[in-house]
């Protein structure tokens, strides 16, 4: 707002690349998503895996510590969103949540807040989709990574977007699709579902025309999570 006038009119605001507004503190969303992360860490050190067979990401099995069939395809859809911040050990944790800093900071400051949070979710929710669907039903898998891949992709398209330099972007995805495919127990489904959204929620970001911005961005994300939803209803009707 302005000095002795009131608030500025809403038209003359600073704005972000893709229309959102600019804040004070560009990396606040990016703090809060890695505290979350570390939260959920510390709650699983302590409680180990009664908390993470309740929460991972896991189509349909048989648990034995609740003698019960669980998953997804049990009705635990919430599973799709909460193995999202869940990791296995610290490697994993710590990888996840540098690249969360590295990539996120500054996608949070070029989308603004509203856009780059959704951008995370709905990344995060298309690569717990992409997994239920293509993972064996039995084998349960967490972590940030669809969502961090979502974020990779949307970096991607805004860099192109600003004709940057590619090259720092693409070695950088190349290591993580190096590690992703050549370590057995990551889901690699999870990365590839939530690069694909990031591309596609974040094209519609930065590409939107600006007279129907807002539509466009949060339609592309209601798109994209209308597979999530469709996906999952697929699978849940295969696995039941």
């Amino acid at each position: 707002g302005g000095h002795g006038t009131g608030a500025s009119p809403a038209a003359s605001r600073p704005r972000t690349l893709a229309g959102g507004s600019v804040a004070a503190d560009p990396r606040l969303v990016t703090k809060v998503l890695i505290g979350l992360n570390l939260a959920f860490f510390l709650v699983k050190m302590s409680m180990g895996d009664a908390f993470t067979d309740r929460f991972d990401l896991l189509g349909q099995a048989f648990v034995p510590q609740f003698n019960s069939v669980e998953g997804v395809a049990q009705g635990q859809w919430y599973r799709l969103l909460t193995a999202m911040f869940l990791h296995e050990n610290y490697f994993h944790i710590l990888f996840n949540m540098l690249s969360l800093w590295w990539i996120g900071g500054p996608l949070e400051a070029a989308l603004g807040r509203a856009r780059y949070l959704a951008l995370y979710f709905v990344s995060g929710l298309a690569g717990s989709a992409l997994t239920y669907l293509l993972a064996a039903p039995n084998q349960p898998s967490l972590g940030a990574s669809g969502a961090i891949f979502g974020l990779f992709g949307a970096t991607a398209v805004l860099m192109r977007r600003l004709r940057y330099d590619m090259r720092p972007v693409i070695a950088l995805l190349v290591i993580n699709l190096v590690i992703t495919f050549g370590w057995g127990s990551i889901a690699w489904q999870a990365h590839i579902g939530g690069l694909v959204a990031g591309v596609v929620v974040g094209y519609a970001m930065v590409h939107a025309p600006r007279e129907r911005r807002s539509l466009v961005q949060y339609g592309t994300c209601a798109v994209v999570l209308a597979a999530v939803v469709l996906l999952t209803v697929i699978r849940t009707a295969q696995l039941t």
